[in-house]
């Protein structure tokens, strides 16, 4: 079974959200992600509905898709990868706690 990737794109800030969609789901085919995305009726912050997913990663098409702060607690839950530019960032450890 493949890990799972969550995408996440804020129609927001994306200029062509559909063409975001579609360079997250390819940099989650070429990682080994099975991508889930977000339930559009959801008032949950990215980094819950990722946490009650169960992901491994969040996937955005730039680091300007969150906030400072919530990609603060993103990485609390899981890992971050964007695909312009193309950057990975660790979930955040406590000293003395495995995965």
């Amino acid at each position: 079974m493949r890990p799972i990737a969550f995408g996440w794109v804020d129609d927001d800030v994306s200029a062509a959200p559909e063409w975001d969609r579609a360079q997250v789901r390819r940099l989650a085919d070429r990682l080994g992600y099975r991508i889930i995305w977000p339930d559009v009726r959801s008032v949950l912050s990215v980094a819950d509905q990722a946490r009650n997913s169960g992901v491994d990663v969040v996937i955005l098409p730039a680091p300007d898709h969150l906030g400072a702060l919530e990609l603060n607690r993103v990485m609390d839950v899981a890992d971050v990868e964007t695909v312009i530019p193309r950057l990975s960032f660790a979930r955040w450890y406590a000293a003395g706690v495995g995965r």
